[in-house]
This record gives C-alpha cells, structure tokens and sequence, in this order.
C-alpha cells in the first residue's frame, strides 16, 4: 500500500522542490480549519473582572456542533422558548459543517448518514419533520429517493481496474475469498444476535446495546488482535478492515477495540422500503442536515462565542464568555447548562471537572475540496459517489455533485479525505500545523493523479482543511470503560452532551447525546414534554 510521506522530513525535503515548479505551483486554494486562535483564548484566564453584558436564560447550550442543535431542536419540538445556544465558531454544526463555491456545495467532514436503526427514534423523527422521510408503510419510513445516495455509490480502484463496491471481489485467491465470506458471516450473526439481556448485542445508539460481560469483554482487546486470534489473516480482507477503521474512527485497526471494530460491521441494522443498506447524502454531506437544525432554532443561536468558564452558582449556572465579535466578556446566568462541546475542551472550561479528559483521545484528519473542470474515470466500473484505491493511503473522495444529473460530465468538486492514523495524534496534530498549504496540495494532487490520471489539468482549485481534533478515539478499554461511563452521567445543573460520550463520532450518537440531555434538562426544570426518543 502506497503511503505518504508524512514525517517532518518529509516536508522539509518537499519544500524547495515545490518553491521551483510543479503541478500545484501556484494551484489556488486555502488552508483552513476550526478557529485556533478563539480557541487557544480557552487557555487565558478569564479572571474575576466584571464582565461589560450580563444576561439571563432558562438553558444555555455550549457548543453548537450536532449534538447542541439536537438539544436546541429538542427544546424548541417541546415548546420550550428560553435557551441559548452558543457557538465558539461563526457557523455552527461542528465537524458537519459544509462549504460552498460557484460549482457546488461540498462537506468540509462528514458526508452521509446512513439509513438509521428502528432505536434511532430521535433520529427517524427529525428526519421525518425535515421531509427526508416522505411517509410510512406501517413501521417503515420511506425515504425521498433524491436523497438516498444514487447508483453507482461505492467503486473501488484495484489491480489497475475500478471495481463495484469497496470490498475487494476480482481475482482473489480461494483463501481470501473464502476468508471474507466468513467474516461478513461472521458479522451477520453479530448483527443478529441478542445479549442475555434481550438487548441487541450491537446497536445504535451504543448506549441501548447488551451489557451482555460475554460482549463487553470484547473491548478490552485490540480489534487485530480479535482477527488474529480468529484466523482472518487474508491482506485483501485486513485492507478492507483496515480503510472501515481509518474511515469511521480515524484510528488503525490495532488502536481500535474488538467491540468497536465489530459494531462497525453490526450495529446498523437500518430498514427501509427498498435498499437497507443504502445511505443518505446530499452535495454538502451532513452539513445539509445541520443547516437544517441551525435554521429552526435560529433566533436562539450566538455564534463567536468562546465559552472560558462555567461554574455552578447556587442551583444554576454562571458562564462567562467572550462575544468575539463585538470583543466583549459577557456573563450568562442560567438555570441548567448542557455542554454540548468536546471533552477535552469541556475539561478546561467547567469548574470541578478538571481531568474529565483522562481516557480521551482524538483522531487527526485532512479533508480537501477539489475543483475539477471535469468528471474523473477510469477503466472498469463507472465513476460512483464514493471512489477508494486499494493501493493509496487516503481514503479517496466523493462527488459532491454525485445527487444532480445536471453535473453530468461538467464542473465538479471532488471531496478527499486523509486520516493521520499512522502517527501519534499529538505529533500529527503539530505536524498538520507545519506543514504549508502548497506541500498538502501536492499530496493531494497525486494522490488524486494516481487514482485518475485522466485528470491531468483539469484541477483548478484545491482548498484543504484540518481537523485537529476530528473524532474522538474508540482505543481499547474505552467504550465500555470507566472514563467515558463516567463523563456521561449527568450532574444537575450540568448535562453533558456530545458524541464524545459514545465513544463513536457519528451522527446518530451526536444527536442522541443532545437530545437525551435536552430531554433530562426539562425535566430537572419541571417542564413537561413528549419524549423525542420513547418509541
């Protein structure tokens, strides 16, 4: 497998090459990411001053990623009007957000939500209320078909062929081949199992799976070591395995835990009127969907806010906060408080929550937009949605304009996506810092080149954006362990909130997390309300 050469030497050695000529000398673009510098305002004091603004509301939700607006939403579906949300960024929906040029809107993270789980009550009825789901056949939700992913959706590059599907299936050996088919076997009767409780052994949310000990034993190993220890040796089957964890987690196979690894492959179990196993995207990913959230709670939103300390006072909360707009400390007094950011943010901000972090981990990523002037190809299976190579080490791109017929053979961005999951996250995280935009445009460019050549000179444009903290580490020992068991019980006036908690940086426990906090909130206030998430 072709891999880059992402060491510090590596851009050193880059840079005088890149300074003469090349491919992508002078290739517009921008290097972005979340707001570091608002950020790094957390590690100021704020001090004892007398904040300029004071003012007052019911609920105050900290953070606007997805997590935060399923709380505001889950306020607002239940009536209840006095909540403000706030937002360290200028936009909120967090690692969901999108952005857009003259060709298209296109995901800056995550770019699809699969067909949710019947427990996924919250979030068949925000999707239900957004008009994904256009009706029901009994139980079952139907689902507008313009936002089910089209056909073709997966293709894989391999052998010098592009191939239907990401799971490797041309010219295997008898023992790979036989190897995958009991795998996914393997995985079936996962999917389909119970734990002693009656729960379902995998589920989503995690939170409504088996406490089975026989399951939950199963994170306190490495997901390779599983595989070893099941004789799944097969390379082509271990690539597969290899590409769900970078994709999913951000994280290699041996950082990952053996439940985690099989919750991948067991945890959804979606059903639909037609394809099960399809998924929702739209040009913009999930940024569609947090647009969405954003604009029915609008009225609600602060954006440019950096949240720096929240304190319990007396049966409510004091935050102070820097209106980084208008460069002024405001104070927030509420009743409740749901903090709906990321734990490792969390732990420097909330009094009496010092070292709430230990056992949190995040994965590093790079997501780069690519505007070409025409669509790739290739041999083999025709261009599709999503489009991997066996022999990169990216996780290849999606067509942002896949969803419009009318994109058809013109203009198009492609999204690339490039977990740092070979390195120590800390070391990743400095080295995405250093390293320039013009040495990140020439990885991406070839990488691209390789899996396409037939888009040499078609790249116009290509702006990346970092992530350092993208998702939250699923390491072993963690999703059943006692840190994040711990961080996600609530302690009123405070409700924690954010995918963080389940261990699993997905939509669907994003949303869960808010929800479930906004839902805990109101009845600590004596709110009634008509739960978003009873069946």
């Amino acid at each position: 497998m072709r891999s880059f050469d992402l060491s510090r030497r590596g851009v050193i050695g880059s840079a005088a090459a890149l300074a003469a000529c090349g491919p992508t000398g002078g290739m517009p673009g921008s290097l972005g990411g979340a707001d570091m510098a608002r950020g790094h305002l957390l590690r100021d004091a704020f001090g004892d001053a007398v904040p300029a603004e004071t003012r007052r509301t019911g609920i105050a939700i900290l953070g606007g990623g997805i997590a935060g607006l399923a709380a505001a939403w889950t306020l607002a579906e239940a009536g209840y009007r006095d909540f403000r949300l706030l937002e360290l960024e200028d936009r909120s929906g967090g690692n969901a957000r999108s952005g857009r040029n003259a060709i298209t809107a296109y995901p800056l993270g995550a770019h699809y939500l699969p067909i949710p789980n019947v427990e996924a009550v919250g979030v068949r009825h925000l999707l239900d209320r957004l008009g994904v789901i256009t009706g029901w056949q009994g139980s079952t939700p139907v689902f507008d078909p313009y936002q089910l992913v089209g056909d073709p959706d997966e293709r894989l590059l391999r052998l010098g062929r592009w191939q239907e599907g990401l799971v490797p299936t041309l010219a295997l050996a008898k023992t790979d081949h036989d190897q995958i088919e009991r795998f996914f076997a393997a995985m079936a009767s996962f999917r389909d199992a119970r734990g002693s409780d009656g729960r379902p052994a995998f589920a989503i949310p995690m939170a409504l799976s088996s406490r089975d000990p026989t399951l939950l034993a199963l994170d306190g190993q490495s997901w390779t070591a599983w595989l070893d220890r099941h004789g799944y040796t097969s390379a082509e089957l271990r690539a597969h395995i290899r590409y769900v964890c970078r994709d999913e987690y951000g994280t290699e196979p041996g950082d990952v835990s053996a439940w985690t690894g099989i919750h991948y492959f067991a945890g959804r179990r979606g059903d639909a009127v037609g394809d099960g196993d399809a998924v929702l995207t739209w040009p913009g990913g999930t940024g569609h969907l947090a647009e969405a959230m954003a604009a029915r709670v609008a009225g609600h939103v602060d954006t440019g806010h950096v949240v720096g300390r929240v304190r319990r006072r007396g049966d409510g909360v004091s935050i102070d906060a820097l209106d980084a707009i208008r460069r002024r400390r405001v104070r927030i007094e509420a009743d409740a408080a749901i903090i709906a950011m990321p734990r490792f943010v969390a732990a420097h901000v909330v009094e009496g929550w010092e070292g709430s972090a230990d056992g949190f981990s995040y994965a590093p990523w790079i997501v780069a937009n690519v505007s070409v002037d025409r669509l790739p190809g290739g041999p083999g299976a025709a261009l599709a949605w999503d489009n991997v190579s066996a022999t990169s080490n990216s996780l290849g791109y999606v067509v942002a304009t896949h969803q419009g017929l009318a994109s058809v053979g013109g203009a198009s961005v492609l999204t690339w996506y490039l977990p740092l999951s070979e390195m120590a996250p800390a070391r990743a995280r400095a080295l995405m810092q250093a390293r320039p935009l013009a040495d990140w445009q020439r990885i991406v460019h070839d990488d691209l080149m390789a899996m396409n050549p037939d888009l040499d000179g078609a790249i116009s444009r290509i702006d990346v954006w970092r992530w350092g903290h993208a998702m939250v580490r699923p390491v072993p020992g963690f999703m059943w362990g006692q840190a994040r068991q711990a961080a996600a019980r609530f302690a009123p006036p405070l409700f924690a909130a954010h995918s963080d908690l389940s261990g699993i940086s997905i939509f669907e426990e994003a949303h869960y997390r808010g929800t479930l906090a906004a839902e805990a909130a109101m009845r600590e206030a004596g709110f009634a309300h008509h739960s978003l998430l009873a069946a």
